[in-house]
């Protein structure tokens, strides 16, 4: 199937052949004419899927058909989501695929001066994304209103209930037309989730596409058994090959990802925080050193990532293990995006081996253990999930290696000495 197949007019047409798209990713392929044909949505899927333009696309065409000859624009279609750099990401979407369409969107969040996000309002708007915060705050002050709305984009529900923007949620649903056509995303869908889309759409159609519990088949995953203190080391360690040219590392706080950075600056490898505490443009700056590999390795929490969107990112690093399941899945779904390649590498101490059982159990497939580096765990060495054979399989078929596999002579696997010792 090409885009050509789902009826989509020649001005987006246009710009999706010239941004190098010619067939539609799955949800792409079931949500463009579900839309199209003015139904509400209710799509399970996560980042790195093509939701994007699944929701895109449509909202473009349809805005195009119903273009008025009124001289300023109203905000005919809202798209909320939780982060900045995922509205920034939207945003330039929409730029790119309707180009050709003389359709305009603004941007707005919070954390930046408001007074260029209400003069682009002031000149009139066809398409707003925004994140929670910074919309109400302006609906407050009485620069926008969203009575004119007719597509309404609610992306990623999960994570606002995890941002705790469910109150903002209720008073933007207040402030929209009854009468207006709805899509809700979610790479989850708990029961919460569940019961927001039905306060949101009617007589939904459901797109479920990549479930969560489904990791890329292409990204190759390891784990490394460490103590927490030796964590530090085993980056560096990790680092040292000159194949990783950038790195996504995770942590699951701000204050952890700020001390990781710190960490890897002392030892000359270039480094960048990306979290909540940020202002936005030392957020945006970090993203474009990194996209640019001026940045070699970007430490963010897991709120901050889910708008990093960086083409041939190979390696993501868990250096703590997320205590949810799920967010492992949305971690190293970073990296293996459009067919690339992925390797995903997790360090898992004595108190995250509990982590680790429930996201093989999610999974279901058991995560390869790199048993032969430096800094095995001398606390008390995990029963094995599985191990990565260190001979060549059948002819000519080597199994693949993480990077930075050792094997330190004489010492077997717990019986290394801690870093200091040597």
């Amino acid at each position: 199937m090409e885009f050509q197949s789902l009826n989509i007019i020649e001005p987006i047409l246009k710009a999706l052949q010239e941004e190098g798209y010619t067939t539609p990713t799955p949800i792409q392929s079931q949500a463009i004419p579900i839309v199209l044909n003015g139904i509400d949505l209710l799509g399970c899927a996560q980042t790195g899927t093509g939701k994007t333009a699944a929701f895109a696309i449509p909202i473009l065409q349809l805005l195009s058909a119903g273009k008025t000859n009124e001289r300023k624009r109203k905000i005919r279609s809202l798209i909320i989501t939780p982060t900045r750099e995922l509205a920034i990401q939207i945003g330039e979407s929409f730029n790119a695929y309707g180009r050709h369409t003389g359709l305009n969107n603004t941007v707005i969040f919070g954390g930046v001066n408001q007074n260029p996000q209400t003069t682009a309002l002031r000149a009139g708007v066809d398409i707003l994304i925004a994140t929670p915060g910074r919309l109400i705050d302006l609906m407050n002050q009485g620069h926008l209103t969203l009575r004119d709305v007719e597509l309404f984009v609610l992306d990623e529900a999960d994570r606002m209930l995890d941002m705790g923007f469910i109150h903002d949620i209720k008073k933007i649903l207040s402030a929209l037309p009854v009468k207006k056509q709805s899509l809700f995303f979610s790479a989850t869908m708990p029961l919460e989730i569940m019961r927001l889309a039905s306060n949101i759409l009617h007589n939904p159609s459901k797109v479920s596409v990549t479930p969560v519990s489904s990791t890329v088949d292409i990204i190759q995953q390891f784990v490394y058994f460490v103590d927490k203190g030796n964590k530090n080391a085993l980056l560096v360690e990790l680092l040292k090959n000159k194949e990783i040219k950038t790195a996504l590392v995770f942590t699951r706080t701000k204050f952890g990802a700020d001390k990781v950075v710190k960490m890897l600056l002392r030892h000359h490898i270039t480094a960048e925080a990306i979290h909540g505490n940020k202002a936005q443009n030392a957020r945006q700056r970090a993203l474009s050193n990194f996209k640019a590999q001026t940045t070699r390795v970007l430490v963010a929490t897991d709120i901050a990532a889910r708008g990093i969107d960086v083409d041939e990112l190979e390696y993501v690093f868990n250096f703590e293990m997320s205590n949810i399941a799920e967010t492992y899945v949305h971690r190293i779904g970073r990296t293996g995006r459009a067919g690339a390649k992925g390797t995903a590498i997790s360090f898992c101490d004595l108190e995250e081996i509990p982590y680790l059982r429930d996201v093989e159990k999610l999974i279901e497939k058991k995560i390869p253990v790199v048993e032969d580096h430096p800094f095995p765990m001398l606390e008390m060495p995990p029963l094995k999930p599985a191990h990565i054979p260190q001979s060549k399989g059948n002819a000519g078929h080597a199994r693949p290696k993480p990077p930075g596999t050792f094997k330190p002579k004489g010492r077997g696997f717990g019986k290394s000495k801690p870093p200091g010792r040597r």
